[in-house]
């Protein structure tokens, strides 16, 4: 088996930011960060991040500094520190309490925007740093109470840590991430592709995906998960890439397999069709009446990078 390597990065990876999870446990570092006028904001407000340029077809990223950082942060919602962009702090804030935090902001340019929407168009710095944001408040604003006991929590480590306030309990909950393997199965020339009613398109077909169960490791679970979508018995996994997909808080793990035989038995609670298609046939999609995703999607890298191995 060739091995097929990542030829480009994948949406939302590669941010930017340093981490500096040190920084995280020294609270006045952080208080002097949240008091410095220079600290940059990236705004979540009902999982949807602040841009500009998005109705012009050319959307950046807007981060807030001073007073309308202060003016965001004055809803009272959950935050947490990103990271450092060079020598800049970068925090996370969620203001999904407003009913419209427009108004709080001074130009009337911004809105706040799904990422998916502006999917291959934003750069892929603020993307980056953007999917991190909407994947950290997604979870703060859903960990407000403890997973033990279902007491209050409260948040520690900069907004990395949500603790326990019941004494007799203190468990400490951390960010979690849910992973899930994308593969892309071939055999010879022919790759598997299915068709899922979930799909934006009623004619794109694209890899099977599903999630990692207990106790599995990844390459039982791409081997589990196309056999009970397609019926295919899979051997020779291989890692190809991943890609984080903050929608809401998962970790794209994509892999190649290869097919043991070429009989396909659907599974219909998760696809409506599959189909083997021959390099030929995907160059050839538009005239033969089918889509595959889009070029920034890890589908779309699995797709293209066995295509350039033929």
């Amino acid at each position: 088996m060739t091995l097929i390597l990542a030829t480009r990065p994948n949406s939302y990876a590669g941010s930017p930011l340093d981490r500096a999870a040190a920084r995280r446990d020294d609270p006045a570092w952080i208080a002097a960060s949240l008091a410095d006028p220079a600290t940059l904001w990236a705004p979540v407000w009902r999982a949807k991040n602040l841009m500009q340029g998005v109705d012009a077809g050319s959307p950046q990223a807007v981060f807030l500094t001073g007073e309308a950082a202060e003016a965001v942060r004055m809803e009272g919602g959950p935050w947490a520190f990103l990271g450092l962009l060079g020598e800049t702090a970068v925090f996370g804030v969620d203001v999904s309490t407003a009913e419209d935090p427009l108004p709080l902001l001074p130009d009337s340019g911004f809105s706040f925007t799904d990422l998916r929407a502006v999917r291959g168009k934003l750069a892929n710095d603020d993307a980056s740093i953007l999917a991190h944001a909407r994947a950290l408040m997604h979870w703060r604003t859903k960990h407000g109470f403890c997973g033990v006991c279902g007491s209050s929590c409260e948040a520690r480590s900069a907004g990395h840590v949500m603790h326990c306030v019941n004494p007799a309990c203190g468990a400490d909950n951390f960010p979690r991430t849910d992973p899930a393997v994308i593969m892309l199965v071939h055999r010879g020339d022919r790759a598997l592709l299915g068709h899922s009613a979930r799909f934006p398109l009623a004619n794109m077909y694209s890899t099977l995906a599903g999630f990692v169960e207990p106790g599995e490791s990844l390459e039982e679970a791409v081997a589990r998960e196309v056999f009970e979508e397609a019926g295919v018995r899979v051997t020779r996994v291989q890692y190809h890439s991943s890609q984080p997909w903050p929608f809401p808080a998962s970790i794209m793990l994509g892999f190649y397999a290869e097919a043991l035989g070429e009989e396909i038995v659907i599974d219909s609670a998760e696809l409506v069709d599959a189909r083997w298609f021959t390099r030929e046939d995907i160059r050839n999609r538009e005239a033969l009446g089918f889509t595959v995703p889009p070029p920034d999607s890890i589908a779309r890298h699995l797709i293209d990078d066995w295509m350039k191995a033929g």
